[in-house]
């Protein structure tokens, strides 16, 4: 017997059932029955019985309850946060100034304090992403998504974690432990792809001018468009 706890109950529950799946190769399932478990009084373990095929509705919705059921009861949901479902979160952060690590060779090895757009996070689990933003204020589901200006970045806000240390948790408690994975992990590369900023003397130029202290705001005009909205991001439309 196992106990299911939430923030609102704690409810004994017990093995009922169970779904196998079939296919022709690891990962890649066809057809699922399902089946109920006896669980015998001699102490010999639970036998699972015999199955009848389940239909792709059926099995969505099993899979969909226990989600649900899951999820976090009476979480409470701060300011910053922008959605959250049974696969991810969304978050906002606002601009600000906030310290940077910096180690490659273009570079150094250099951290300073320095001024950051309006961001958004979305952590997963299809990955961890960040978005900019150019207004200051809590962000509308319309409002258009930037590039990233940052290093250790792929192109639709993908993150390289590399070895920073994030949660595994996907939830709204754990938002500052995903936000100090990335922070506080030194950027050590441009990765392939974008261009993340629109800056005249390139990449490398435009974070070194910032590490000097050269703008007391992020220069918005240098973010770069994506052509998606946040109302995109939620939807998970950039994780297809």
């Amino acid at each position: 017997m196992a106990e299911y706890v939430s923030a609102l109950q704690a409810t004994e529950v017990a093995l009922r059932g169970a779904i196998l799946l079939y296919g022709p190769d690891l990962g890649q399932f066809t057809y699922a029955t399902a089946h109920t478990v006896d669980i015998g009084l001699d102490g010999s373990g639970p036998v699972i019985g015999p199955g009848t095929p389940i239909n792709r509705r059926a099995l969505i919705d099993a899979v969909r309850h226990v989600a649900e059921a899951s999820l976090p009861k009476g979480e409470f949901l701060t300011p910053n946060v922008l959605s959250i479902g049974p696969t991810a979160v969304t978050w906002w952060c606002a601009p600000a100034h906030r310290r940077v690590f910096f180690r490659c060779k273009e570079l150094g090895e250099r951290s300073a304090v320095v001024p950051h757009p309006g961001l958004v996070f979305r952590a997963s689990t299809a990955g961890f992403r960040v978005f900019a933003l150019a207004g200051e204020a809590r962000p509308s589901p319309d409002a258009a998504l930037f590039e990233p200006p940052y290093f250790n970045t792929w192109d639709r806000g993908s993150i390289c974690i590399g070895s920073a240390m994030v949660p595994r948790e996907i939830d709204v408690a754990s938002i500052p432990g995903w936000e100090g994975g990335f922070f506080d992990s030194a950027f050590t590369h441009p990765n392939q792809g974008g261009p993340r900023i629109s800056y005249g003397d390139g990449f490398y130029a435009f974070w070194r001018d910032i590490l000097e202290g050269k703008f007391d705001d992020f220069p918005r005009d240098a973010l770069v468009p994506m052509n998606f909205t946040l109302a995109d991001l939620i939807a998970g439309n950039l994780e297809k």
